[in-house]
């Protein structure tokens, strides 16, 4: 049975607010450049962000981000 893709909420260049986890450090919500929708492997879309403040990009869950005003 082939799962059902759903377009993805947010596209590369786009602003979000990033919200991370209990587990990931306080310090790392905020708002993040969408740099690369990922491919979708996992039950939920993953994104890879980046803030400019930071030397690394990250891989995130659709459920952690929301858009920036």
């Amino acid at each position: 049975m082939r799962r059902r893709i759903m377009p993805s909420k947010f596209k590369p260049g786009q602003h979000v607010r990033f919200t991370s986890n209990t587990i990931g450090r306080p310090g790392s919500s905020g708002i993040y450049s969408i740099v690369k929708v990922m491919p979708h492997e996992h039950d939920e879309q993953e994104y890879r962000i980046k803030n400019s403040s930071e030397a690394h990009e990250r891989v995130v869950r659709e459920s952690q981000l929301e858009k920036a005003n």
